[in-house]
């Protein structure tokens, strides 16, 4: 091969490496994935638990952002109020950490950086076209899909299906099956089969009881779910009465000794007094527990005397009329 043909090929494969450089570099306006398309809206890219739920495996399909999502994220982070500049550049955080997801499949639609029709719009005539659905919060662009026959993930739905499905504070009856771990436990379980630990129950295996769920615990391994029954706890109702009726018990218990305490103290002589102010102590207490005489008893006790004065009057008058009448004889 002589040299001029080694050059013209050389030549022609640098052409050719170009080519496919600037090709790569294009736009994307056509989606390369064969699986199904999932268009991502702005509302999911702000709240931020689509990484938590592409981290678990479970988008089952390749998430496409638009650059008209994009497009609206750097525009409320640029001209929106505090708060919504603080969720769109977080939303645009996420974009960056779902690209560096080894296990997601994401993809960068280049569909202009500004959707005239706006982007609720362009989201729907995308997912027609490309037979795809729309992963979103917003709930009346789900609403408008539905209509349009379009299918829709909602992360809320989601959530609300996740849930558990009694919360605290929340009462329900279950029966008792067998002993806890400790030794005043029982355990019951739910049609799901979600483990439920009731405190102070051990000796009602076998009997259904009312409950109040107090806490629950969500890990890997499943739920389970702790509570008390119903029957152990009083209502404030009650408790108020109780209260008050122990505080007038303990009012009543400090009067009746207070009492007590001030008659001991008034009757017992104190041996820290001197003997003259003792005897007065003790002379003004006998005086003072000495019962005054009233009107009643002064007559009462007047009436003897009051006799013997008319008794002697009537001796003097009958011994003078009997002198009188020996001198007239």
């Amino acid at each position: 091969m002589e040299t001029k043909d080694i050059v013209l090929l050389a030549v022609v494969l640098l052409i050719l490496a170009e080519l496919s450089y600037l090709l790569a570099k294009l736009p994307k306006t056509s989606i390369k994935s064969k699986s199904r398309a999932i268009f991502v809206d702005t509302s999911v890219l702000m709240d931020g638990r689509i990484t938590g739920i592409a981290r678990t495996g479970f988008i089952g399909g390749t998430l496409i952002v638009p650059r008209s999502v994009i497009g609206e994220l750097q525009f409320l982070a640029d001209n929106a109020d505090a708060d919504k500049r603080t969720r769109a550049r977080h939303g645009l955080d996420i974009v960056t950490e779902l690209q560096n997801m080894e296990d997601v499949d994401i993809e960068i639609l280049q569909d202009g950086s500004k959707a005239e029709e706006g982007v609720d719009d362009r989201l729907l005539t995308l997912a027609k076209r490309h037979q795809g659905c729309i992963l979103t919060l917003d709930y009346n662009l789900n609403k408008v899909a539905v209509v349009e026959g379009i299918s829709v993930l909602n992360i809320n739905e989601l959530a609300q299906g996740l849930r558990m499905s009694y919360l605290p504070g929340e009462q329900m009856l279950i029966e008792l099956t067998q002993k806890g771990q400790d030794s005043h436990q029982a355990v019951g379980y739910l049609p799901d089969g979600t483990m439920v630990v009731v405190e102070q129950s051990s000796s009602l295996i076998g009997q259904q009881v009312l409950v109040e769920v107090v806490r629950s615990l969500q890990t890997a391994a499943g739920k389970m779910m702790f509570a008390k029954r119903v029957a152990e706890t009083k209502s404030p109702v009650q408790r108020k009465k109780s209260t008050t009726q122990n505080a007038q018990k303990s009012k009543g218990t400090s009067r009746t000794t207070a009492s007590r305490k001030s008659v001991s103290e008034s009757t017992e002589p104190e041996d820290n007094v001197p003997r003259t102010k003792r005897s007065r102590t003790q002379i003004k207490s006998v005086y003072h527990a000495v019962p005054k005489q009233t009107s009643e008893n002064k007559s009462t006790a007047s009436e003897p005397s009051v006799r013997r004065v008319s008794r002697r009057r009537k001796d003097h008058e009958a011994s003078l009329i009997a002198l009188v009448d020996n001198q007239k004889d």
